[in-house]
C-alpha cells in the first residue's frame, strides 16, 4: 500500500509491506521541495522502527516522523499567540 503525503512543500512517500495478517512494516521517503538540496540526491527510504504497525498506525507514524524531519531541516517558527508553521 501506498500513500503519499504533502507537507511545508515536500512529500512524504509512504509504503506499507504487509508482515503478518493486518499488521505492516512502514518505509518513508521525502521528496521533493524547493529546498532539494537540503535533502541531497540520495533521499533513500528508511524503514521506521519498532514495528509492524497496524495500518492505521503505520500511516500515522510515518507521516508524523516526515513531518518532523522536514521541521528539523527547515526549521519551525512558532507563533506566541499559537503554534503554526510558517
Amino acid at each position: 500500500m501506498y500513500r503519499m503525503i504533502p507537507y511545508r512543500g515536500f512529500e512524504i512517500h509512504v509504503t506499507l509491506t504487509p508482515s503478518a495478517k493486518d499488521m505492516y512494516e512502514v518505509t518513508m521517503q521525502i521528496k521533493g521541495g524547493a529546498n532539494f538540496a537540503i535533502i541531497g540526491e540520495s533521499g533513500n527510504a528508511i524503514q521506521l522502527r519498532h514495528g509492524p504497525f497496524t495500518r492505521r498506525w503505520a500511516y500515522l507514524v510515518a507521516e508524523v516522523a516526515g513531518q518532523a524531519a522536514i521541521d528539523v531541516l527547515l526549521g519551525v517558527s512558532i507563533d506566541t499567540s499559537g503554534s503554526r508553521l510558517k
